[in-house]
């Protein structure tokens, strides 16, 4: 009996939060994934929870063991993400997945009228330009490989549907990626490319710490908000990496089930 062939993923901003749990639950269910971000001591902590190999020898390729490979990597730089894309074509030969998550929120509780320019600049860098840079290097990879095709996860948000107050950077820029989302998975149907958006509502992670403490809400008040576990996201991303590539989740919501969200406004 064949063994089963190890699929091979890209995860940016893996170092933390949900990237690192998309990583860690892919490793664990027998992806090899590349682990990108600023930090490489933080992707290292992630392959090291996940407890997966690094060593690049041949006697882990042909066992088909999963492997982690962490690449420094600024997505806001077509030089880093080029470089990304060839340190996994060198140790893997292929590319199935790529979870674009890598981002920021940028300077939180800002008003538009006192947002500096250089902060915008920095978001949108991050936000969007880093997520068409990493979808079109990938987009590349997956046309030409053999057998072609491959997927795309975009990270989303809540914010690509309805904005909190004072975030007009982050929202603008999730805004966006949803139109990326759409028009990557019509371009890429001819050549067998997925692309789908996954939408996140306050996953447990470092950058929503400050919700229990209250959040700004549109009516001018602060409120705690209730949070999710973020390994409920890393399972619906992997649900979605995992389906043929003749189905797609074009778009999904993971939330948690008592935030504002539904209400906002």
């Amino acid at each position: 009996m064949k063994a089963k062939e190890t699929k091979i993923a890209i995860v940016t901003g893996a170092g933390s939060g949900i990237g690192r749990a998309v990583a860690v639950e892919l490793l664990r269910t027998g992806w090899s994934v590349a682990l990108a971000g600023r930090r490489e001591d933080k992707l290292a902590e992630s392959a090291a929870e996940a407890g997966a190999s690094t060593e690049a020898g041949a006697a882990h390729a042909d066992a088909g063991a999963p492997q982690a490979l962490c690449v420094r990597t600024d997505v806001s730089r077509p030089g880093d993400v080029d470089a990304l894309l060839a340190a996994v074509r060198d140790r893997f030969g292929r590319l199935d997945l790529l979870f674009n998550n890598a981002g920021t929120f940028g300077p939180g509780g800002v008003p538009v009228e006192e947002l500096d320019y250089a902060a915008w600049r920095h978001v949108v860098d991050t936000n969007l330009n880093g997520a068409f840079l990493c979808a079109q290097a990938a987009y590349r990879q997956m046309k030409e490989q053999d057998p072609q095709g491959g997927r795309i996860i975009n990270n989303g948000s809540i914010s690509a549907h309805t904005p909190r107050p004072h975030s007009v950077a982050y929202t603008a820029t999730k805004h966006a990626l949803t139109g990326l989302t759409k028009s990557l998975s019509l371009d890429g149907r001819p050549y067998g490319i997925a692309v789908g958006q996954i939408d996140i509502g306050n996953a447990a992670t470092d950058m929503t710490e400050r919700m229990a403490n209250g959040v700004l809400q549109a009516n001018g008040q602060l409120v705690p908000e209730p949070v999710m576990d973020v390994t409920d996201v890393a399972r619906t991303v992997r649900h979605m990496a995992e389906l043929p590539l003749e189905a797609n989740v074009q778009f999904a919501t993971v939330m948690a089930t008592t935030m504002p969200y539904v209400g906002r406004g």
